[in-house]
């Protein structure tokens, strides 16, 4: 894919690749289909002139958009390894990831630098924080340099002696995920497993040609340029996101689940296909969205370890009226299964080759509860998430999609400890704004009564902590926010403790 990518991008060079807006909703063109491939040849010969040869390591701290798109692309023309640096990790995390990784280079825009010195009280706000890049490895500025910044990578360099394309297959990315300073952990994507996961993406979105394309991931940009359509950068701000999608008119739209509910709450009108994930999105939530004038509208289940895996449109999740979160059916090449413990295991070309240190293994292990139904994957929620009331087993991704009724922005179960040493089961509710407290109670009651004995102890209506690139519900915050709320519980009563609730 990036080989076609990279062919494909020298066709038509004024052409417009990356589009960005003002706030008056006004289409502006960042790059064109040229400027993308002569800034990707400049970094690549620059990176070739700073010694770095097929296998190295790349620590890379640029924001989405052209150049990381150029790095990315010149990173894939001389076999070098990326490693995509996080600000929302913490620098403690950060440190041990990359001591993991070992950049021989770290590229970095003024912004990640100021983050790490300057700005950084102004970042600690925003919840971003790196160390000192130059702890990390040699450091290169890419874009425009600031007082402070690391020396500009040169993209004057000679292109005359960049090499021949890497043939076979090769590690391409680490993505770090999960774990802790003292074991981090990190996907290794190889060439294959990217090209067959943007093959995949560009089979389910399909773009056409010079039509825009809203969305700023990596596999929203590759497949959409490739296929020769223009990209828009979402704007940050709903209100102006919202402008956006008038002008634009997008012909497929991606955004993750917090930036539909922000969008729609600023009244944003939506066209062609809107597809969303790496956060749960419920059916109200894709049901809205068509509502709002998108002619389809897709949940995608998808993995930093396997991306896409499923997907559903809202007609059929709307329909489905099971117990747990209907994904939808694993895409072409995508094989499922599950465990002894009832986890889901996942398997197929686009899989990560393995996690950096560790032997490679077929099957990724995703840490849901799932079950195969009809041929299509349900799940039950987090295998860490269970709640454990009694003696009773409490999986809240089971139950959670019944609560977003109309009028429930979104909705979790939290587990808060209990003064006899047990748990209690919280339902925290987001309403949608301008939701009466009232009408919301009695929208809840039929699907509360469902639960059984799975029934919450309490109810409480509040916003519900974010947290992550992917803006996915925070549940130890919840519980923690949600124990501050709550009144004991007497000795033999479980209905107990609704201070604040419904």
């Amino acid at each position: 894919m990036l080989d076609h990518l990279d062919s494909t991008l020298r066709r038509d060079p004024h052409r417009p690749a990356v589009l960005t807006t003002t706030r008056s909703g006004a289409v502006r063109v960042r790059a064109t289909r040229g400027d993308l491939a002569d800034l990707a040849d400049g970094c690549a010969a620059a990176l070739r002139a700073r010694g770095l040869r097929p296998g190295d390591t790349l620590g890379v701290a640029v924001r989405p958009g052209p150049r990381a798109l150029a790095v990315l692309l010149a990173a894939d023309r001389l076999g070098l390894r990326a490693a995509v640096l996080d600000p929302g990790a913490g620098p403690d995390v950060l440190r041990a990831r990359l001591a993991l990784a070992r950049p021989s280079l770290v590229l970095a825009d003024a912004t990640a630098q100021a983050v790490a010195g300057w700005a950084r009280p102004l970042a600690r706000r925003a919840r971003l924080a790196l160390p000192h890049l130059a702890e990390l490895g040699p450091v290169a500025t890419l874009g425009p340099r600031l007082p402070g910044c690391a020396p500009a990578l040169d993209l004057g360099a000679p292109r005359t002696a960049l090499p021949a394309r890497p043939t076979g297959d090769a590690d391409a990315a680490v993505v770090f995920t999960s774990g802790t300073t003292s074991r981090p952990r990190a996907v290794v994507h190889t060439r294959s497993s990217f090209a067959a996961g943007m093959a995949a993406v560009g089979a389910l979105v399909d773009p056409r040609p010079h039509r825009p394309v809203l969305g700023g991931t990596f596999f929203v940009l590759v497949p959409s340029l490739a296929q020769g359509a223009p990209v828009a950068l979402p704007a940050r701000s709903p209100r102006v996101l919202a402008r956006q999608l008038a002008r634009l008119r997008p012909q497929a739209t991606y955004l993750t689940p917090p930036q539909l509910r922000a969008a729609l709450a600023a009244d944003a009108r939506f066209t062609g296909g809107v597809w969303t994930g790496s956060a749960p999105a419920g059916a109200e939530l894709l049901t809205r969205v068509k509502r709002a004038g998108a002619a389809r509208a897709w949940g995608v289940y998808a993995l930093t370890e396997l991306f896409p895996a499923a997907a559903v449109e809202q007609e059929e999740k709307a329909a489905f009226a099971g117990d747990g979160d209907l994904v939808g059916a694993p895409l072409p090449g995508v094989r499922a299964r599950t465990d002894d413990t009832g986890e889901l295991l996942l398997a197929g070309p686009a899989a990560r080759h393995r996690y950096l240190g560790e032997d490679p293994d077929p099957w990724v292990r995703t840490g849901d509860r799932g079950r195969l139904e009809d041929g299509r994957v349900v799940l039950a929620g987090r295998c860490k998430d269970m709640v454990l009331r009694g003696a009773e087993n409490i999986y809240p991704g089971l139950y959670e999609p019944a609560l977003h009724v109309p009028g429930v922005e979104l909705a979790v179960l939290v587990g808060v400890p209990a003064e006899d040493g047990d748990e209690r089961l919280v339902a925290l509710v987001q309403p949608r704004p301008g939701t009466d407290p009232r009408t919301l109670h009695a929208a809840l009651a039929a699907p509360l009564a469902r639960m059984g004995t799975a029934r919450p102890d309490a109810v409480l209506l509040a916003d519900i902590p974010l947290s992550g690139r992917s803006r996915k519900p925070d549940r130890e915050a919840a519980a923690r926010w949600a124990a501050s709320r709550l009144t004991p519980r007497r000795t033999g009563g479980t209905g107990g403790g609704r201070r604040g609730g419904v």
